[in-house]
């Protein structure tokens, strides 16, 4: 495979203090992507457990900014975890902590700015929510340890950050019910997926320093695995959908998202890193392709 890095320092990111890049890219600000992958599985909740336009509104407001700040938060402790492995992979050698540019106690101080801005949005939140987000923190400090101590460290990815449907269902509804549960499911194996494309990245980085990955256990039949993870998924939320009572016309609406995961399957390439890390940006748009579907659904 080809060396290469996802590290963006170009861009709008190259126009910050000197003092704020490395901040910045620890937080991984410079991608985004990450952060709306932790929202979507609460937009598909808050839009599924609706509770009029403008509670809507602000509740996905609410979860937009503190996906961003919970995805930084958790930046910063898998970084501080994984600054030994970072050195010696190619595509995160040059992450702040691995590179010396930051020192553990700067991670330290700026994961509890980012924590206690968390919690203010959390605090507008209902008591259930709250909760769930308190709860989420566990998930959040044991996913680094995830890859030293099973292969499957993409499904804790998934319990993690699919833990946004069960928790905007409680925001939006104060309780957590078999929707949430379906919705809940539908995400964690989608992640699943996606996070196993990936790992293809690292792939034979993480077997010289023994770091295990679902990219790594299937290898040559990631292909059918994946094909598997995306089936369930959308079986999960059309299960979801039933559960809620949707509209018939969400049936048809998942449709597409369910092509554009098919087209991620049939493109995939697990020696191709750069190919990899384009399908699992796609995911971007497959999330927002349910929640239309779910906001069709609820129309």
């Amino acid at each position: 495979m080809t060396p290469h890095t996802d590290i963006i320092t170009t861009g709008w990111v190259a126009r910050l203090p000197r003092g704020w890049l490395p901040y910045a890219l620890l937080a991984r600000i410079d991608r985004p992507i990450g952060a709306w992958l932790l929202f979507l599985p609460g937009l598909w909740s808050i839009l599924l457990g609706g509770q009029g336009l403008w509670p809507t509104v602000w509740l996905v407001a609410l979860f937009f900014a503190g996906a961003i700040l919970m995805r930084g938060a958790g930046c910063v402790v898998n970084d501080m975890w994984d600054r030994d492995m970072d050195r010696k992979v190619t595509r995160t050698a040059g992450r702040p902590l691995a590179s010396g540019a930051l020192r553990m106690r700067h991670a330290a101080v700026f994961l509890a700015a980012l924590l206690a801005v968390s919690l203010l949005i959390l605090l507008q939140l209902s008591g259930a929510a709250q909760i769930l987000g308190v709860c989420s923190l566990v998930l959040v400090a044991l996913y680094p340890a995830a890859k030293r101590v099973t292969w499957w460290p993409q499904l804790m990815l998934g319990f993690t950050f699919g833990w946004g449907a069960p928790m905007g269902w409680a925001a939006a509804t104060g309780s957590v019910d078999v929707p949430a549960a379906l919705l809940y499911a539908a995400a964690i194996l989608w992640i699943l997926g996606y996070d196993t494309v990936y790992a293809h990245q690292d792939r034979e980085d993480d077997a010289l320093i023994g770091v295990r990955s679902t990219a790594r256990l299937f290898g040559q039949n990631s292909r059918p695995f994946l094909a598997t993870c995306y089936m369930a998924a959308v079986a999960m939320l059309v299960a979801a959908g039933a559960a809620a009572q949707v509209s018939l016309i969400y049936y048809p609406a998942l449709l597409l998202p369910a092509g554009l995961l098919a087209r991620q399957v049939a493109q995939l390439d697990i020696d191709n890193p750069a190919l990899c890390l384009r399908l699992f940006k796609a995911n971007r748009e497959v999330g927002l392709a349910v929640a239309l579907a779910i906001l069709l659904g609820r129309l």
